[in-house]
């Protein structure tokens, strides 16, 4: 398990002072950094315990883990993200509205967000689904349909209306992350575009997507991980940040041996919809419980709704959790 806190203050002192690296001996090991970090590491390791949010279990922050590699997103800026797909008005905002009403909402999203912790800043995000599961077998019988380049390119283009980052979401269904990612190389070799994963879509066992909750285990996300480590050092790149939705015990296998690394940084995303007492005790279950290095929260505009109360959760009712979520997603 994960080292309390005292060792991650002496660790973030020790390379505060003398730009050194502690190594990890725990499961969740960490890559060293051959280069010295250019960031502020008293002003990261402040910022990483005001997310904490209080907590005193010692699960959070996560300690050990690496100081990023250059100069990082996380935890500095909150990202706030639209979700969705150009070709489906049922699979997120993005497709539901023209490109100039998506802003004008994301905007107003990223007011009340600053509005509610100012000490923060927004950094907008387009999270676009480029590998999408299917509910019929397409010709290679993967259950998968991979978006065109033309399509991608509209998503970044979008994104390029307000200075947004992207996340190339991927649901592999029967193929692979080893076959899907590398083939979004020429987007992921771009600084402002990261990567995202959804184990829901992940059918290890041949099932049709849809039909049961799937899963990633500490090997498919250390290869992600593992991946975007090299295009970063390939390009001399700022660290990139893997989205890993979750919202069930089982969709996430082995955390405790998921690796970080300087170049990479990782948020588990709560990803399920309902009532606000069910998404605040899954987050607490599968997120808070089960600590990797930051987290994220999606919310639903229709789905959470359509529970009693009828209430989707506030940024100020968001902030309250322990800990903090860091990425912010909606749908």
């Amino acid at each position: 398990m994960y080292r309390t806190i005292p060792y991650l203050l002496i660790s973030m002192l020790c390379m505060s002072l003398y730009g050194c690296t502690l190594k990890s001996e725990s499961a969740a090991e960490t890559d060293s950094n051959d280069d010295i970090t250019n960031i502020d590491t008293l002003s990261y390791s402040n910022k990483l315990a005001k997310i904490a949010n209080g907590d005193t279990t010692g699960r959070w922050p996560v300690s050990p883990q690496p100081f990023p590699s250059g100069d990082p997103i996380l935890p500095f800026k909150r990202i706030v993200a639209y979700y969705g797909n150009l070709y489906s008005k049922k699979m997120g905002i993005l497709g539901e509205y023209p490109p100039q009403e998506v802003w004008k909402r994301l905007h107003a999203e990223m007011k009340v967000w600053e509005k509610a912790d100012p000490s923060t800043p927004v950094q907008p995000a387009i999270h676009y689904i480029a590998v999408v599961a299917q509910g019929s077998a397409q010709k290679d019988g993967t259950y998968r349909k991979r978006m065109p380049e033309s399509q991608i390119d509209s998503a970044l283009s979008i994104a390029a209306m307000g200075k947004a980052i992207v996340f190339l979401d991927i649901q592999v269904a029967l193929s692979t992350v080893q076959e899907e990612v590398p083939l979004l190389e020429k987007f992921l070799s771009m600084t402002h575009v990261h990567l995202a994963i959804d184990p829901e879509f992940s059918m290890k066992d041949g099932s049709r997507p849809g039909t049961k909750i799937g899963s990633f285990d500490a090997g498919d996300i250390n290869y992600c991980s593992q991946y975007l480590t090299g295009l970063v050092r390939k390009h001399k790149l700022t660290p990139k940040i893997l989205i890993v939705h979750r919202f069930t015990q089982g969709m996430v296998k082995g955390y405790d041996q998921i690796k970080l690394h300087p170049e990479v940084q990782l948020v588990v995303n709560m990803d399920g919809w309902g009532a606000p007492v069910l998404k605040r005790d899954t987050y607490k279950q599968y997120i808070y419980r089960e600590p990797v290095q930051f987290t994220g929260f999606k919310l639903f505009y229709k789905n959470d709704l359509k529970r009693p109360p009828h209430h989707m959760l506030t940024p100020s009712e968001i902030l309250k959790l322990v800990p903090q979520p860091i990425y912010i997603q909606y749908q």
